[in-house]
């Protein structure tokens, strides 16, 4: 599988996220149509910005980093358009773990 190079720099402590693909299949074999599968939930993050400037003026990192893959979310973020595919941009605070594996 190609790499997607990212021509996009998210601003602040916004992450762009790739979601993986939502299962096709129930446990059972049923096959779901696009309509009734799940919005997925885990992601490979893309890019993130520098990380969020506190009251005090100085900048809190991020904690993730391109390459994790992370859960976020259910409806958190805003959805993209990057080359032919649908990503989501979230704020670091919508992102609730990093998934190992």
């Amino acid at each position: 599988m190609a790499k997607t190079k990212v021509n996009i720099k998210p601003l602040g402590d916004n992450v762009l996220i790739k979601p993986l693909e939502a299962d096709v299949k129930t446990a059972s074999g049923i096959v779901l149509p696009d309509t009734a599968r799940e919005k997925p939930q885990v992601g490979e993050v893309m890019a993130t910005g520098p990380g969020h400037v506190n009251p005090q003026g100085k900048l809190d990192p991020m904690n993730v980093k391109a390459g994790q893959k992370v859960m976020y979310k259910k409806w958190g973020g805003d959805e993209v358009k990057v080359g032919s595919e649908e990503w989501t941009i979230v704020k670091q605070g919508d992102i609730l773990a990093i998934v190992d594996g």
